[in-house]
């Protein structure tokens, strides 16, 4: 790296090394839970064609960390924009409307997550005293993820729309 090179370089704010690490924690999250369910349907389909002991276990369980993956994934994606999204046709606007381009798809986006933590939160609480057939978990659990996940891509969104309204062109 030349000298020119380190001027431009931009030392990323706290709030972004913040995101950043929580995006990566997300990350972490689901690639433990995909970790999981390969444990889990490991072990259902040795206990079944094996052991001929099916457990009744493994399919709740399996259940959640698929949802768990998912949601958290998506949340990274979010962060890191491998969401999907129309990049070059954003990219070919004149900069007033890229930037308008960019607060309607941070305010989807922002929107899509909040909903997901608000219902899947209450559908969370709503089931939570009553127990899971085939596991000691509360009925709603999985909706944990989802509403953790709608959190954490509201919280991604929300740099972004502000980035979108600010004029300066090096934030971006």
């Amino acid at each position: 790296m030349n000298h020119a090179d380190s001027e431009q370089a931009v030392t990323p704010s706290p709030l972004q090394r913040m995101l950043d690490r929580l995006s990566s924690a997300a990350v972490a999250i689901a690639g433990v839970a995909m970790l999981g369910l390969v444990a889990v349907q490991g072990w259902q389909v040795f206990a079944r064609y094996v052991l001929n002991d099916s457990p009744s276990w493994t399919e709740p369980v399996t259940l959640l960390l698929l949802s768990t993956a998912m949601s958290f994934g998506a949340a990274a994606g979010v962060h890191e924009q491998r969401h999907f999204r129309f990049h070059l046709l954003a990219a070919a606007l004149p900069a007033p409307l890229r930037r308008a381009s960019d607060a309607i798809a941070a305010l989807v986006i922002l929107a899509i997550g909040a909903t997901l933590a608000w219902w899947g939160a209450r559908l969370l609480l709503d089931g939570f005293d009553i127990r899971m057939a085939g596991a000691p978990l509360p009925q709603s659990i999985g909706f944990l993820p989802l509403a953790l996940g709608g959190l954490l891509m509201a919280g991604f969104a929300l740099p972004r729309l502000a980035a979108a309204f600010a004029h300066d062109e090096g934030g971006r």
